[in-house]
């Protein structure tokens, strides 16, 4: 018969492997366009198995290379917690591509 501390090892094991596939992944991100010179701040969702700077970097260039603008620098990878912070600076440059 399981006493009370295997299972409650059990259940703490089972929560923490579930957790990650559970996480959101946020960067935010400096871009630019040349002509004419436009700067825009954006955040965008990496997808989970990108989730680090060199990953989204990858990501976001590609993503918005396809309306012309070239990224200047990844601030930060976050999770969901830090999306209502910085959803007014991005503007309309939130959670686009």
């Amino acid at each position: 018969m399981m006493n009370l501390r295997t299972i409650a090892v059990g259940a703490a094991f089972t929560l923490m492997s579930a957790t990650p596939s559970l996480a959101e992944c946020y960067a935010d991100y400096r871009a630019k366009k040349d002509d004419p010179f436009r700067l825009h701040y954006g955040v965008i969702r990496i997808p989970d198995e990108l989730c680090s700077r060199d990953g989204a970097a990858q990501y976001i260039a590609e993503r918005i290379s396809s309306e012309g603008w070239i990224l200047l620098v990844v601030d930060s990878v976050f999770g969901s917690e830090g999306l209502k912070q910085r959803s007014e600076d991005a503007g309309q440059y939130h959670l686009r591509y």
